[in-house]
Order: structure tokens, then sequence, then C-alpha cells
């Protein structure tokens, strides 16, 4: 089922890329990053509420709240730096930059999450980061 919703998640990635470009437009990209974040809050929370899952707030320890919200930062960071390279560049070469965050990713996890680097993952970073130069040349 994991690879289902992943792969929702990268189809509705692909479509927030150029729904996106379309929409940032003539518009700040602070404030598109603002209004694309307030969207997903609400949805976010109505999926909290549909699911009766806001009972679950209080057993949150110390830890995961700090790191959910260095989380939440970093995701600001990335969504605003997203939408000011998206306004200033091309989607088809913006997005696959934006994507090396899998070859960022698997390294982080080897390092802090002691992860096991195999041949198959470390091939698949090599080919990632290629095709992405190719793709932004």
């Amino acid at each position: 089922m994991w690879f289902v919703f992943a792969l929702l998640s990268a189809v509705f990635a692909a479509l927030t890329s150029i729904l996106a470009k379309i929409g940032i437009d003539g518009v700040n990209s602070n404030l598109a990053t603002a209004i694309r974040t307030v969207v997903v809050v609400v949805m976010a929370w109505g999926m909290v509420f549909l699911t009766n899952a806001q009972s679950g707030i209080s057993e949150i320890g110390r830890k995961s709240w700090w790191f959910l919200i260095l989380s939440g930062m970093a995701t600001g960071a990335s969504w605003l730096c997203y939408y000011k390279a998206l306004q200033a560049g091309e989607a088809s070469k913006v997005v696959p930059v934006d994507k090396l965050s899998v070859v960022i990713t698997v390294v982080l996890a080897f390092i802090f999450l002691h992860e096991k680097a195999t041949a198959k993952s470390l091939i698949g970073c090599a080919l990632i980061g290629a095709g992405t130069l190719v793709m932004v040349m």
C-alpha cells in the first residue's frame, strides 16, 4: 500500500509544480507560498478531524514535538526557495533540481539514521544525479 500512496504523492507533486508555475505568474513568491501553506494547513487539519486523530496531540512526546517543528521549518524553507526558483526558472528545470532532494535524503539517511548503503541505492543516487544534470543542461 505504501507504493500506491508514494505514487499518488508523485502525481500530486507533479500537479503542484505545474499548477504553481501557472498560478505564480505576477504574484510575489512569498505570498504564493503563504497561500499554498494555508490551503495545506486547512487540508491537513481537516484530515485530522475527519479521522478523529486530534486526541493524539496530548500523546506526542517532547522529542517528537521538536523534530516535527524542525521538519516544518525545513518544509517552509524548502517551499519558499522552491517558489522563488519556480518563478524565476522553467518548471522543467527547477523540478529536477528540486528532486535532488531524493539523493540528499538517501545520503542523510545513511549518515544520521544509519540506514544501509547498498549497491542498488548508490547506483540509483548516481543515476538520479546524472539524470538531473542531463535535464538541466
